[in-house]
């Protein structure tokens, strides 16, 4: 990455930094329960899935590509896992896990042939594939639900344990963010991700596999969706047909606050964690501070807008730099 581009992402991280901060002492100033350590671990535990789900989209967006289906994904993995613990209840939770996790890779592997073998658009793509994964949740449930009484307590623990006090989604998501920040920046694949993101018809040039490796990455978000489906159902004890709907846009809006580039090539892990810390504390901060559900959403939309507009600022600066480095 060239280094007048790391220096725009690290004034930005440093900028969410500092934005975070401001926001925290002034919701803490309105409502002293906020950095509390039952609030700071709350905020913590409902903001892990999100953050367990937009590790994946960033490797999406990398590509250049999106996927709308994460929501339909962990609905389905979601019922599929709840409806076996409810017909098996002595099953082992990591075969739960699996099972939905596998669903949820199947969806991927499907998004990512379609776009990477067939050249369908993955707004395209993934949105049929949302259509087709909804309507197999309801047509595997009945269009009926399964309720906490119907599942078992090891499963329901699997979200609501805790492991030294701390709750287990926290742990799996600090997990799963260690493993793929070493994947993606310490490996050839992760290396080739932001190539093909960056410049595809130069990456098809210089002989890398374009089409495998988005492949791969769609594959890698329908695991990790299938694995927040049952995560999600674990917590809340419930699996219903119309589980996660909308979701993907938090996750997408969680990605472009952390400085991941929807039009592909940039984008940093640790950037990605102070998005979706941002977007977790807007979330905890703005019902604590008395603000209308009505506004909640207003605030949150805007300070996605003013993320997207900084990430359109310092790409049109990177390039102005590119083009007058060329033009000596």
């Amino acid at each position: 990455m060239p280094k007048k581009m790391l220096n725009a992402s690290r004034f930005r991280e440093l900028g969410l930094v500092v934005f975070i901060v401001v926001v925290c002492a002034a919701v803490q100033a309105r409502n002293h329960e906020f950095l509390t350590g039952l609030n700071i671990g709350n905020l913590l535990t409902n903001t892990a899935i999100l953050g367990i789900l937009s590790i994946g989209m960033m490797m999406v967006l990398l590509t250049g590509g999106i996927d709308l289906s994460i929501g339909a994904t962990m609905a389905f993995s979601g019922m599929v896992s709840a409806l076996t613990v409810s017909a098996l209840p002595d099953i082992p939770v990591f075969v739960l896990v699996l099972e939905g996790s596998l669903i949820g890779a199947v969806g991927g592997l499907v998004i990512g042939v379609l776009v990477s073998r067939f050249a369908i658009l993955p707004i395209i793509a993934s949105l049929g594939m949302m259509n087709v994964i909804r309507g197999l949740t309801y047509l595997v449930s009945g269009g009926a639900w399964v309720s906490a009484y119907q599942m078992s307590d090891g499963f329901k623990a699997l979200s609501t344990g805790r492991i030294f006090g701390i709750n287990n989604l926290i742990i799996i998501a600090v997990v799963i963010y260690l493993v793929f920040y070493c994947f993606i920046n310490y490996t050839k694949t992760g290396r080739r991700i932001y190539a093909v993101g960056s410049n595809p018809e130069a990456a098809e040039v210089i002989g890398l596999p374009r089409k495998r490796i988005v492949t791969l990455v769609y594959v890698l978000m329908g695991f990790l969706a299938g694995l927040g489906g049952v995560l999600w159902v674990a917590k809340f004890a419930s699996a219903q047909g119309d589980t996660a709907a909308g979701y993907e846009m938090n996750v997408i809006a969680a990605c472009v606050l952390g400085g991941v580039s929807v039009s592909g090539g940039r984008g940093k892990v640790a950037g990605l964690v102070l998005g979706v810390l941002l977007f977790g504390i807007l979330a905890n901060a703005l019902p604590l501070v008395n603000v209308s559900p009505f506004w909640q959403q207003g605030i949150q939309g805007f300070v996605i807008l003013l993320a997207i507009i900084t990430n359109v600022l310092i790409k049109r600066n990177n390039d102005l730099g590119v083009l007058r480095r060329r033009a000596i």
